[in-house]
């Protein structure tokens, strides 16, 4: 969760400063890399006061940096080329507690995409769902130096907190979550999502590779539907 919260709270902090978001904005609608020295004349500042707010933009991951296609700006000096600038891409939504409504789109897109002849609508969103998860619980068990059960359970822990889940320790050692990134979907359409949700943790904690958790179905007011315990399907 904190990775992508803290991506966009720094992309909302650069654009505070009244100089800096028109700057952004000027540049969003230029249509064409911008120069230092345009983005100055813009807003009326000096060009190094203009490099200093742009590179801020930059690091923010708001802007990217550049040199110039033939043709664009000014070479300045002996033969130095200007950095110019274009917007990233970068879209800004902030959310606490965090959504992922994007994934959720991303599912059921995919959901429709690659659904089998005959295969009920729902089945290709759990599938999807699931495999998913696989792959995210496999990029998660490359993070953990271990295989031990603790190791792994760590890296399932991980994961969730990533993708905005909020997990937290219960008191008889199954892990609870504290928040649904679908939330809103949720409430227009409980049961395909809440067993979409079931689906994208299970694929999740079967791509980390723990041999004993389960992700199961437990609603209640205030949290994710979903619970993970760890059963008795293997041995110690």
């Amino acid at each position: 969760m904190l990775e992508g919260l803290e991506k966009a709270t720094a992309a909302v902090a650069a654009l505070d400063e009244p100089l800096r978001r028109r700057m952004y904005l000027f540049i969003r609608a230029a249509e064409k890399p911008v120069t230092r020295d345009e983005a100055a004349a813009h807003v009326g500042i000096s060009r190094k006061l203009a490099a200093f707010h742009l590179e801020r933009l930059v690091d923010a991951g708001m802007l990217v940096a550049g040199s110039p296609r033939p043709g664009v700006g000014e070479v300045r000096g002996r033969g130095r080329i200007p950095k110019v600038y274009e917007p990233s891409g970068l879209e800004i939504d902030v959310s606490i507690p965090e959504r992922r409504y994007e994934l959720a789109g991303e599912l059921l897109a995919a959901a429709i995409d690659r659904r089998r002849p005959g295969e009920p609508s729902a089945d290709a969103a759990l599938r999807v769902a699931r495999e998913r998860g696989a792959e995210m619980g496999r990029k998660a068990q490359t993070k953990v130096r271990g295989r031990r059960r603790t190791d792994l359970a760590r890296a399932v822990v991980a994961e969730l907190e990533r993708s905005g889940f909020e997990p937290a320790r219960a008191s008889d050692g199954s892990v609870i979550l504290r928040n649904c990134p679908f939330k809103d979907l949720a409430r227009f359409s409980p049961e395909l999502m809440c067993s979409m949700n079931q689906a994208l943790i299970d694929g999740m904690v079967r791509g980390v590779g723990h041999p004993a958790l389960d992700a199961e179905l437990d609603p209640d007011p205030g949290r994710c539907c979903v619970r993970v315990r760890e059963s008795e399907r293997a041995p110690s």
